[in-house]
């Protein structure tokens, strides 16, 4: 069987307070072309479909089409919640899903049954997919006592929860003519973050080891992470990555999906095919002077600027480089805190004074900046 592994698409997204709606449409245009061109049996999208666990009823529309468009090429679709999506929210949409033929998983069920997806392919191939959305670590400790594994200990960690409901919904993988697969929204321990995650919810005590997915699985799609990469584990686990770059630490990631082959008796074999609709996010650094050399790019910049601060420089940066989202001194001019500079001390001293130290200290020697703290000072004092 052919699947295509997807997730992260993150629709909703404003970057800077950009909004990046047509980038969306386009990029998820893109994956509905190679779900076309690939005809995989089964599509997994593996969390994140929103950036917002309040998208807009644009965001709302893009996905519910995307989904319905790789549908209708003939594909299995499968998606799951992830950490930004209302998992609850998602779930009041499965009678719009089931009326289309996609199943949507947005939160964990009382009935894990719920959560243990099969198929059969055009071919003959049958599958079965475990289909775990986020689970915070609150309600890890929920689905654990809904479950009924064993009592939830209070020095349990967040990877034992995940291990006791992965073992449950995994428990069947016994079949030897049956394809099985794993669909989960979190972070394996040692896996490389993309970028632009939300560190809460990447941080030490949300990672699991890669031992919790189980050796007779033949593909783990995971989400979460937005760089594609391979995980080593008991069974391949896989991170596809996001299909385009969600924010600026993500610039030097290839958006794609992911192309996996596999059957109930051969290894998968993976493959990553890039999504190229959405503008790059480039940084860029240098003075004014270097910066109107620069050949306008087609894509969202991050300026550094080589110059000291001082009022319009913003105005300035953006006249010469249209398309930059943010502007910032470069940190490497900014004095470090301890560096030498005169610490303003406030007994005795005017607010005239203590901003005035407040400039010094940044570095900032604009007269005309000061100018306009008197004046909105005088208007303060009568």
């Amino acid at each position: 069987m052919k699947i295509l592994h997807t997730s992260d698409w993150h629709v909703g997204k404003v970057l800077k307070g950009r909004s990046r709606a047509e980038e969306h449409k386009s990029v998820l245009a893109g994956v509905i072309d190679i779900a076309r061109a690939e005809q995989p049996d089964l599509v997994i999208v593996a969390g994140d479909l929103y950036d917002t666990a309040a998208p807009t009823p644009e965001a709302t529309r893009l996905v519910t089409r995307a989904l319905t468009a790789l549908r209708r090429i003939g594909a299995d679709v499968v998606a799951i919640g992830g950490n930004h999506d209302n998992g609850a929210a998602l779930d009041a949409l499965r009678p719009w899903a089931e009326a289309a033929g996609v199943t949507l998983r947005g939160s964990v069920r009382e009935n894990p049954d719920e959560h243990v997806i099969d198929g059969t392919t055009a071919g003959g191939e049958r599958w079965r997919l475990a289909a775990l959305p986020f689970l915070s670590q609150r309600y890890a400790v929920r689905a654990v006592e809904m479950y009924e594994l064993t009592a939830a200990e209070a020095n349990q960690t967040y990877a034992d929860h995940l291990r006791r409901v992965l073992g449950r919904l995994t428990e069947s993988f016994t079949e030897p003519d049956r394809v099985h697969l794993v669909t989960a929204h979190l972070t394996v321990t040692g896996a490389a973050a993309g970028g632009g995650e939300r560190d809460a919810h990447t941080v030490l005590g949300y990672a699991v080891p890669a031992t919790v997915f189980p050796a007779t699985a033949h593909y783990v799609a995971l989400g979460h992470l937005h760089r594609a990469q391979r995980i080593d584990g008991p069974c391949p686990v896989r991170y596809c990555g996001s299909p385009l770059a969600v924010d600026f630490g993500e610039q030097e990631n290839v958006p794609s999906v992911t192309i996996v082959e596999v059957t109930a008796d051969t290894a998968a074999r993976v493959r990553e095919v890039p999504v190229t609709a959405a503008a790059a996010l480039r940084t860029v650094r240098g003075t004014l002077a270097q910066l109107a050399e620069l050949e306008q790019p087609d894509a969202w910049l991050r300026v550094y600027v080589r110059e000291q601060p001082r009022a319009g420089l913003r105005e300035e940066v953006q006249e010469l480089l249209p398309r930059a989202l943010e502007i910032r001194i470069d940190p490497e001019l900014v004095p470090a805190p301890g560096s030498g500079a005169r610490v303003a001390q406030r007994s005795g001293r005017s607010p005239r004074e203590l901003f005035g130290d407040y400039l010094s200290s940044r570095g900032h020697a604009d007269d005309g900046v000061q100018e306009l703290f008197d004046e909105l000072l005088e208007e303060v004092d009568h």
